[in-house]
This record gives structure tokens, sequence and C-alpha cells, in this order.
């Protein structure tokens, strides 16, 4: 299992504009994480990993909305069940962090991004920081481009 200094030495050999605030108390969640730092819901980004007929992408939302699936099978030209979200055990064999502590990149095996347009509307974004007690704090542009995701509307 990768752990907050494993994303620390990525983001260094990257040279990624980017900071990891440890120990933050319990952030599995996007409300807990947004108590933790005293800033808002849309300010906290989740990775999530889906499934698009047996292909991983990862998923980068900000705050409490949802990710249609419905959104996601339009995006692809596929039936809403051809989109499938990862189990917990799949989420860690592919970026090596367990839910709730899920970074939106340095993960172990790459896949395809897609990042929610609302994301960009926030200049600060929080995200997972390899743990669910520590939390990465970057600018949504450096986001954008480290990640090189596809940008759709999810919300």
């Amino acid at each position: 299992m990768l752990t907050p200094t494993d994303l620390a030495e990525w983001l260094a050999s990257q040279e990624i504009e980017a900071e990891l605030l440890e120990n933050v108390g319990d952030t599995p969640t996007v409300p807990a994480a947004a108590a933790a730092l005293a800033v808002s819901t849309d300010e906290i980004i989740k990775t999530l990993i889906f499934y698009v007929r047996g292909q991983p992408y990862s998923v980068i939302s900000n705050g409490m909305a949802p990710v249609p699936t419905r959104t996601l099978a339009h995006h692809f030209g596929v039936g809403k069940r051809q989109i499938k979200l990862a189990r917990a055990e799949q989420v860690v064999a592919l970026t090596g962090y367990p839910v709730g502590g899920v970074p939106p990149f340095g993960h172990r095996s790459t896949s395809p991004v897609l990042l929610d347009r609302s994301v960009l509307a926030q200049p600060i974004v929080y995200g997972g920081g390899g743990d669910d007690h520590t939390m990465l704090r970057i600018e949504s542009e450096e986001l954008l481009r480290i990640t090189e995701a596809t940008v759709i509307d999810l919300s």
C-alpha cells in the first residue's frame, strides 16, 4: 500500500507545486475533509475510479455532487450499465491508495482522467493525500496540467 510519504516523493520527483497537509484530522469523506480544513465542500475534490467497459478511468469531481453514471455513459457513448464504480480492493490495486485517501495522481497504474469542469471554478482545491489524515493542496490549473484530464460537465 502506498502512503503519503510515497506521494510526497512522487510530487518532488515530478517538481509539482502542491502541498501535503498532514495530520489534519479524520478526512474519509468530503464533509469531514472540509470541516478539518475549514473550507467549503466545493473546495474538496474526490478521485473516484470507474470502469467503462472494463477500462479504468479516474474521475475527479468536487464537493458533494455525485458523479452520475448516466453522464459518464453519455460521454463514452455506452449504456449506463457499462459504467461501474470500482470496489475498494480494485481502487487499492489500481492506485495503491486506500479509499478515502486517493490522490488525483501519483497512482501505481496510470489511467485516463476525467475532470469535472466545476473543479476549475475553485482556484485552490484539496484532495486525498494518501490516507484519511492527509490532504493535498493544489491549484486547480496545476491539477489540470498534471493530470492532462479531459474536462467534462458532471454536475
